[in-house]
């Protein structure tokens, strides 16, 4: 089993005021990956959005209130 660290650098509050970088530095954490496996629920333990660097491109990884995943560019 490997890990790979992850950036926290916002919260479900999407593109506004007050989010997790705002007022905190970004953290690191790590997260299991089992083969080519990650469960979300560790994706998503400590926000409802992560950012996905793709080469150049950013998208976003967005866990909804009713747990179904949003991903945009």
């Amino acid at each position: 089993m490997a890990t790979t660290s992850e950036d926290t650098t916002s919260e479900d509050n999407v593109g506004g005021a007050g989010r997790t970088s705002d007022r905190l530095s970004a953290a690191t954490r790590s997260i299991a990956i089992n083969g080519n496996r990650i469960e979300s629920r560790e994706l998503f333990a400590a926000e409802r959005e992560i950012i996905i660097a793709h080469g150049e491109d950013t998208y976003r990884l967005r866990l909804t209130s009713q747990n179904k995943l949003i991903l945009t560019k």
